[in-house]
């Protein structure tokens, strides 16, 4: 009667979590992509998404967050000390997306912890370089499918090449990656939520108490009327941030709003399909509790939903 895991309903989960996995990947290229007349574009660039093993292509990643440094970014402590012919980098990354897997890391670090986002400078780093080692791999709540671990860099040397643009311009680059990932979580959160309410709706519709469909009830209603309107207000939210960064204009507020509206109807939504489906969708025999759980990280990572608020206000009023 109700789509389990395995069951060809579950496809569009399965299409989802693909293209999710694909995000986490592909929108770490970042880092470097957009480093205006950047000659790590053509250098780096082509690595990524090569086969390099069977069943195995290589990744990038994007590390930023640090055990002491999550939100306030510009307190990263990795250091980078200036040396003959470039960099040496020490410190830690902490919740990494593809940590201790990827091919090309893009890291911030350091140059004058007293200088803050001044002294902040992006570096580009080969996963086989000695120095770069794994660290604990993360049990996370949702989204297993992406590899989720600490990184740490010990004494890795970095030639002055591999700096991403002039020294001090690492928090830009920063700033810059998150501008164009953030509409990525959008489409990601989009698509957890359209995942939970069709197979909320769906169930509503088949469900019977008290003689009739549950979808008859006007509470029932109520909530799938406004699960629908909200994945769609999403979604033309995020096509509108995706269209002005195709067009090549500066979409930071709307790609923070996006990314906040779309987060927080993820969360909504997919709790609203559990409460729909009710005891049966606390069980994991149902989709719907991974909706949940999937969801939550959609309102923290690529900035929490306080971060975007902080972001969307300050653009609104001119300040920072």
């Amino acid at each position: 009667m109700f789509r389990k895991r395995n069951s060809p309903g579950g496809a569009r989960v399965r299409r989802e979590r693909r293209i999710s996995v694909a995000r986490v990947g592909q929108s770490r290229r970042f880092g470097f992509a957009h480093v205006r007349h950047s000659p790590q574009q053509k250098k780096f660039l082509p690595r990524l998404g090569r086969v390099t093993a069977p069943g195995r292509v290589a990744l990038g990643a994007f590390c930023l967050t640090e055990p002491e440094s999550g939100s306030d970014a510009a307190s990263i402590q990795t250091s980078a000390k200036k040396v003959s012919g470039g960099y040496v980098l020490n410190g830690t990354k902490h919740f990494i997306s593809n940590g201790g897997i990827a091919d090309v890391y893009t890291v911030f670090a350091t140059h004058d912890a007293s200088q803050g986002a001044d002294g902040i400078d992006a570096f580009i780093v080969l996963g086989e370089q000695e120095g770069v080692k794994p660290g604990k791999k993360e049990k996370k709540m949702g989204i297993r499918a992406s590899h989720t671990a600490q990184i740490h860099f010990e004494d890795v040397f970095v030639p002055e090449e591999n700096r991403l643009g002039e020294e001090g311009e690492g928090f830009l680059v920063a700033l810059k990656t998150l501008e164009y990932s953030r509409p990525g979580v959008a489409a990601s959160a989009l698509g957890v939520a359209r995942a939970a309410f069709e197979f909320a709706l769906q169930y509503s519709m088949e469900r019977k108490q008290f003689g009739r469909a549950i979808a008859k009830q006007q509470a029932i209603q109520f909530m799938l009327a406004d699960m629908a309107t909200e994945i769609d207000a999403a979604r033309l939210l995020t096509w509108r941030s995706a269209w002005l960064l195709d067009q090549g204009q500066p979409a930071n507020k709307e790609a923070s709003m996006a990314k906040l509206f779309a987060a927080d109807t993820a969360m909504k939504v997919a709790t609203d399909a559990v409460q729909i489906v009710g005891g049966a969708g606390y069980m994991r025999d149902l989709p719907v509790e991974k909706y949940m759980r999937d969801a939550k990280i959609m309102q923290i990572y690529e900035g929490t939903s306080q971060i975007q608020r902080v972001v969307i206000s300050r653009l609104l009023i001119g300040f920072g």
